[in-house]
Protein backbone atom coordinates (compact mmCIF):
# COMPACT_ATOMS: atom_id res chain seq x y z
CA UNK A 1 0.00 0.00 0.00
CA UNK A 2 1.38 3.19 -1.13
CA UNK A 3 -0.22 6.71 0.32
CA UNK A 4 -1.93 9.17 -2.96
CA UNK A 5 -3.12 11.78 -3.93
CA UNK A 6 -5.76 12.24 -6.10
CA UNK A 7 -6.81 15.49 -7.62
CA UNK A 8 -9.34 15.72 -9.92
CA UNK A 9 -9.90 18.81 -12.05
CA UNK A 10 -13.37 20.64 -12.86
CA UNK A 11 -16.30 18.61 -10.59
CA UNK A 12 -18.33 20.93 -8.50
CA UNK A 13 -17.69 24.45 -10.24
CA UNK A 14 -20.97 25.94 -10.65
CA UNK A 15 -22.96 23.35 -10.37
CA UNK A 16 -22.02 21.15 -12.75
CA UNK A 17 -20.25 17.55 -13.56
CA UNK A 18 -21.38 17.54 -9.48
CA UNK A 19 -19.39 14.56 -7.87
CA UNK A 20 -20.44 14.51 -3.96
CA UNK A 21 -17.31 13.88 -1.84
CA UNK A 22 -19.26 10.86 0.18
CA UNK A 23 -20.40 9.24 -2.88
CA UNK A 24 -16.67 9.86 -4.33
CA UNK A 25 -15.06 8.19 -0.88
CA UNK A 26 -17.29 5.05 -1.35
CA UNK A 27 -16.54 4.71 -5.03
CA UNK A 28 -12.98 5.05 -4.32
CA UNK A 29 -13.44 2.38 -1.77
CA UNK A 30 -15.10 -0.23 -3.46
CA UNK A 31 -12.17 0.02 -5.80
CA UNK A 32 -10.27 -1.42 -3.22
CA UNK A 33 -8.87 1.86 -1.77
CA UNK A 34 -8.55 2.13 2.07
CA UNK A 35 -8.48 5.11 4.49
CA UNK A 36 -9.89 7.27 1.42
CA UNK A 37 -10.75 11.30 2.98
CA UNK A 38 -11.81 13.98 0.76
CA UNK A 39 -10.42 17.80 0.71
CA UNK A 40 -13.38 20.62 -0.49
CA UNK A 41 -15.61 20.06 -2.68
CA UNK A 42 -12.87 20.64 -5.79
CA UNK A 43 -11.79 16.55 -6.08
CA UNK A 44 -8.98 16.48 -3.27
CA UNK A 45 -8.56 12.80 -1.86
CA UNK A 46 -5.91 10.77 -0.09
CA UNK A 47 -6.14 6.87 0.26
CA UNK A 48 -3.71 4.12 0.09
CA UNK A 49 -3.56 2.00 -2.88
CA UNK A 50 -1.44 -0.99 -3.81
CA UNK A 51 -2.24 -0.13 -7.57
CA UNK A 52 0.20 1.88 -9.76
CA UNK A 53 -0.69 5.27 -10.08
CA UNK A 54 -1.40 4.47 -13.86
CA UNK A 55 -3.38 1.98 -12.87
CA UNK A 56 -5.52 3.72 -10.38
CA UNK A 57 -6.02 6.50 -12.38
CA UNK A 58 -7.61 4.40 -15.20
CA UNK A 59 -9.82 2.40 -12.40
CA UNK A 60 -11.34 5.68 -11.05
CA UNK A 61 -11.68 7.54 -14.35
CA UNK A 62 -14.12 4.36 -15.35
CA UNK A 63 -16.20 4.21 -11.90
CA UNK A 64 -16.60 8.19 -12.54
CA UNK A 65 -17.73 7.65 -15.82
CA UNK A 66 -19.68 4.43 -15.22
CA UNK A 67 -21.64 6.26 -11.81
CA UNK A 68 -21.80 9.90 -12.79
CA UNK A 69 -22.07 9.90 -16.31
CA UNK A 70 -18.96 12.38 -17.42
CA UNK A 71 -15.22 11.60 -17.93
CA UNK A 72 -13.02 13.89 -15.95
CA UNK A 73 -9.38 14.49 -15.83
CA UNK A 74 -7.51 12.93 -13.13
CA UNK A 75 -4.14 13.21 -11.52
CA UNK A 76 -2.30 10.93 -9.24
CA UNK A 77 0.54 11.47 -7.38
CA UNK A 78 2.41 9.90 -4.26
CA UNK A 79 2.59 11.82 -1.01
CA UNK A 80 6.11 12.42 -2.06
CA UNK A 81 5.93 13.61 -5.50
CA UNK A 82 3.46 16.35 -4.03
CA UNK A 83 5.86 16.73 -0.91
CA UNK A 84 8.36 17.60 -3.82
CA UNK A 85 6.59 20.24 -5.64
CA UNK A 86 5.65 21.75 -3.04
CA UNK A 87 9.29 21.95 -1.82
CA UNK A 88 10.58 23.36 -4.81
CA UNK A 89 8.22 25.99 -5.12
CA UNK A 90 10.46 29.15 -6.12
CA UNK A 91 8.80 31.92 -4.50
CA UNK A 92 9.09 32.57 -0.74
CA UNK A 93 6.98 34.52 1.96
CA UNK A 94 4.18 36.52 0.57
CA UNK A 95 4.25 35.63 -2.54
CA UNK A 96 4.34 31.61 -1.92
CA UNK A 97 1.66 32.42 0.10
CA UNK A 98 -0.68 33.54 -2.81
CA UNK A 99 1.06 31.34 -5.48
CA UNK A 100 -0.67 28.42 -7.52
CA UNK A 101 0.67 25.21 -8.15
CA UNK A 102 -0.48 23.50 -11.52
CA UNK A 103 0.32 19.71 -11.19
CA UNK A 104 1.04 18.46 -14.55
CA UNK A 105 0.63 14.86 -15.85
CA UNK A 106 3.88 14.87 -18.08
CA UNK A 107 6.62 16.67 -19.13
CA UNK A 108 5.82 19.74 -20.87
CA UNK A 109 6.50 20.46 -24.71
CA UNK A 110 9.66 22.18 -25.11
CA UNK A 111 9.02 24.53 -28.13
CA UNK A 112 5.77 25.45 -26.42
CA UNK A 113 7.97 25.92 -23.36
CA UNK A 114 10.42 27.89 -25.26
CA UNK A 115 7.84 29.97 -25.89
CA UNK A 116 5.75 30.62 -23.11
CA UNK A 117 8.91 31.38 -21.57
CA UNK A 118 9.25 34.60 -23.86
CA UNK A 119 6.27 35.83 -22.01
CA UNK A 120 5.52 37.89 -19.28
CA UNK A 121 2.93 40.47 -17.12
CA UNK A 122 3.33 42.77 -15.28
CA UNK A 123 2.73 41.17 -11.42
CA UNK A 124 3.06 37.32 -12.58
CA UNK A 125 5.67 35.41 -12.11
CA UNK A 126 5.55 31.84 -12.95
CA UNK A 127 8.56 28.95 -13.14
CA UNK A 128 7.78 25.41 -15.27
CA UNK A 129 9.36 22.28 -14.49
CA UNK A 130 8.80 18.59 -15.92
CA UNK A 131 5.83 17.80 -12.82
CA UNK A 132 4.55 21.46 -12.15
CA UNK A 133 3.95 24.97 -12.74
CA UNK A 134 4.13 27.63 -9.78
CA UNK A 135 2.25 30.58 -10.42
CA UNK A 136 2.04 33.76 -8.83
CA UNK A 137 -0.13 36.92 -9.66
CA UNK A 138 -0.12 40.20 -7.55
CA UNK A 139 -3.43 40.14 -8.80
CA UNK A 140 -5.19 37.38 -8.10
CA UNK A 141 -5.73 33.87 -10.17
CA UNK A 142 -9.17 34.93 -11.13
CA UNK A 143 -7.67 38.43 -13.07
CA UNK A 144 -4.56 36.62 -14.88
CA UNK A 145 -3.34 36.15 -18.61
CA UNK A 146 -1.85 32.67 -17.36
CA UNK A 147 -4.26 29.92 -16.15
CA UNK A 148 -3.94 25.91 -16.21
CA UNK A 149 -5.74 26.42 -19.76
CA UNK A 150 -3.49 28.88 -21.38
CA UNK A 151 -0.72 26.58 -19.95
CA UNK A 152 -2.23 23.08 -21.20
CA UNK A 153 -2.59 24.75 -24.80
CA UNK A 154 0.80 26.15 -24.69
CA UNK A 155 2.69 23.36 -23.02
CA UNK A 156 0.47 20.29 -24.37
CA UNK A 157 -0.27 18.64 -20.72
CA UNK A 158 -3.03 18.62 -18.52
CA UNK A 159 -2.61 20.03 -15.50
CA UNK A 160 -5.09 20.92 -12.19
CA UNK A 161 -4.09 23.99 -10.25
CA UNK A 162 -4.15 24.21 -6.63
CA UNK A 163 -3.50 27.37 -4.19
CA UNK A 164 -1.49 27.49 -1.38
CA UNK A 165 -3.71 26.56 1.41
CA UNK A 166 -5.02 23.37 -0.45
CA UNK A 167 -1.67 22.19 -0.78
CA UNK A 168 -0.69 22.85 2.84
CA UNK A 169 -4.36 20.75 3.98
CA UNK A 170 -3.67 18.08 1.33
CA UNK A 171 0.18 17.60 2.40
CA UNK A 172 -0.88 17.50 6.32
CA UNK A 173 -3.91 14.76 5.18
CA UNK A 174 -1.32 12.78 3.07
CA UNK A 175 1.44 13.04 6.12
CA UNK A 176 -1.04 11.89 8.65
CA UNK A 177 -2.51 8.77 5.98
CA UNK A 178 1.46 8.20 5.58
CA UNK A 179 2.04 7.34 9.13
CA UNK A 180 -0.37 4.76 9.14
CA UNK A 181 0.85 2.72 7.02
Amino acid sequence: MKTHIILLRGINVGGHRKVPMAELRELLSGLGCQDVQTYIQSGNVVLHSSETPEKLKLNIQKAILSNFGFEVLILVKTYIELQDIYDKCPFQNEAKEKSYFMMLDNSPNKSGLEEVSKLSYDGEEFKITDSAIYFYSANGYGRTKFNSNFFERQLKVNATARNYKTMLKILAMAKETESKL
